[in-house]
């Protein structure tokens, strides 16, 4: 499988340091740490709730970046600049398509890592 994101099955290893279950857990935190990102970020958009995508970004950022989700963030920090300058507009609404595209593919890679290998 050509991950998009090729380096993170071997974060996870890293930091598990060869337990099986501590892999397992960690994976398993990441993925609902994704999915909460995309249930609030989609609450706050639809209630233009700045304050709710605030927390939510600020929650899962050193997820983020420890696990390489390189531009997850990049797009959270576009989106936080076009809070700050246009508001919940047209704008926006671009933005967060392309950020829910991109957080589904990582959101399918973790869990990927979650579903039991075939053969091991």
């Amino acid at each position: 499988m050509s991950l998009a994101y090729p380096e993170l099955n071997q974060h996870i290893l890293d930091m598990a340091e060869g337990d099986e279950e501590f892999r397992e857990d960690l994976t398993k935190a990441i993925h609902s740490g994704l999915i909460e990102l995309q249930e609030k970020y989609a609450e706050g958009k639809q209630l233009k709730d700045d304050v709710i995508i605030q927390q939510i970004r600020h929650k899962v950022k050193p997820t983020l970046a420890m696990f390489g989700f390189d531009d997850l963030s990049e797009i959270l920090i576009a989106g936080k600049v076009i809070i700050e300058t246009s508001g919940f507009g047209d704008e926006f609404d671009s933005h967060f398509s392309l950020f829910q595209s991109k957080l589904k593919v990582a959101i399918q890679e973790v869990k990927y890592l979650l579903e039991p290998k075939l053969n091991s």
